[in-house]
């Protein structure tokens, strides 16, 4: 089955240390399918934002162990982090 970049990208993650990494490093943290390759990636940004990436850095993020309103665990998704780097004078606007 072939993704979509509206399937590989699932959302913008804002961060202090993802708004940190934008202002200083034009780099912006996605949250992304755990199927998705970074050249996969790579071109969904392009595509979707109309911007030119230089660099992807990708992590697949274990999930935590969490207590809610009971003593019984439960345990939140895995998921798998993006780290896109832009050319410099581009941007994502996140409005």
């Amino acid at each position: 089955m072939k993704l979509t970049p509206f399937d590989i990208i699932k959302t913008v993650k804002i961060t202090e240390k993802a708004n940190l990494q934008t202002e200083k490093f034009n780099k912006y943290t996605l949250a992304t399918d755990p199927r998705a390759t970074a050249p996969e990636i790579k071109a969904a940004v392009e595509e979707l934002f109309k911007v030119k990436v230089v660099k992807v850095n990708t992590m697949n993020v274990r999930g935590k162990v969490r207590r809610q309103f009971t003593k019984a665990a439960g345990r939140t998704s895995d998921w798998k982090k993006a780290i896109v780097t832009l050319k410099k004078g581009d941007k994502i606007s996140l409005n």
